[in-house]
C-alpha cells in the first residue's frame, strides 16, 4: 500500500507514510473485511458511512500538514481510522461523530492502539468544537456545498483546513489556510474527490 498507492502517486512526506504504515487498517473495518483492508478503494463501515481509500487519507492529511505539537480537530470520526493517523501526528486530536454506534466503535479501537491524546464528541461537526478552539488544523472527512463558518472561524493564524466542497456530482478537496498575519483565508485545490454529504443542522444557504 505504501509503495504502490502512496508514494508512487505523490504522497512524499515522510511522517505521513510512516502513520499509515504503523496504524492498522483492518482494525477499522468489520471482520468479514479486513482481507480488503489495504485495497486501493474506500470500503462500508456501516451506517451508510464509508473509509476512504488509503490514498485520500495520505493525500488529505499530507496538505494537513499537522507537526507534532499541533492541535487537530476532525469532522466526522467514521471508522477513526483518520483520527488515528493524525494522533499519530500531532499533540492532540478533537474528533467529533454524528453517528453514537460509530463513534462507540472507534473510541474502542482507539483505546486498543494505546491511543490517549484524543478527544471524541458526539454532535454536529459543522458547528466544530468552540471552547477547544482555534486549532493549528481543521479536516473534515464529508463534503459540504461550501465552509461552514464555525470551522473557518475556529481556524488558528497559520492553520490549514483541509474539505471536500461540492455535492454528490462533483467534489474538490479545497485547503484553506489563514495567513499568520492578516486577514482572509488562501485557498488551493487538490484534483476531484468522492465523500459522503456532511449532514448538519446548519443550513448551507448559498453565499451572496
Amino acid at each position: 500500500m505504501i509503495v504502490r498507492q502512496l508514494a508512487s502517486r505523490g504522497v512524499r512526506n515522510p511522517r505521513v507514510l510512516a502513520a499509515m504504515r504503523w496504524i492498522p487498517r483492518e482494525w477499522f473495518l468489520p471482520p468479514h473485511l479486513a482481507a480488503d483492508a489495504y485495497s486501493d478503494a474506500p470500503l462500508p463501515i456501516g451506517n451508510g458511512q464509508t473509509i476512504s481509500q488509503p490514498y485520500v487519507v495520505a493525500l488529505m492529511t499530507e496538505r494537513l500538514a499537522p507537526r507534532r505539537a499541533d492541535r487537530i480537530l476532525e469532522i466526522g470520526t467514521g471508522s477513526g481510522y483518520q483520527t488515528a493517523i493524525l494522533a499519530h501526528l500531532a499533540r492532540q486530536v478533537f474528533t467529533i461523530e454524528r453517528l453514537p454506534d460509530l463513534l462507540v466503535e472507534a473510541e474502542e479501537r482507539f483505546r486498543r492502539l494505546g491511543l490517549t491524546n484524543i478527544q471524541t464528541r458526539l454532535g454536529d461537526g459543522a458547528a466544530g468544537w468552540p471552547e477547544e478552539a482555534p486549532f493549528d488544523g481543521i479536516v473534515v472527512t464529508a463534503a459540504a456545498p461550501r465552509v461552514p463558518e464555525p470551522l473557518a472561524a475556529q481556524l488558528a493564524p497559520g492553520g490549514r483546513l483541509v474539505i471536500p466542497i461540492g455535492d454528490l456530482a462533483s467534489q474538490e478537496l479545497v485547503i484553506l489556510q489563514r495567513p499568520a498575519h492578516g486577514e482572509g483565508l488562501e485557498q488551493q485545490q487538490a484534483g476531484g474527490v468522492r465523500f459522503v454529504p456532511l449532514i448538519s443542522r446548519l443550513a448551507f444557504t448559498e453565499e451572496r
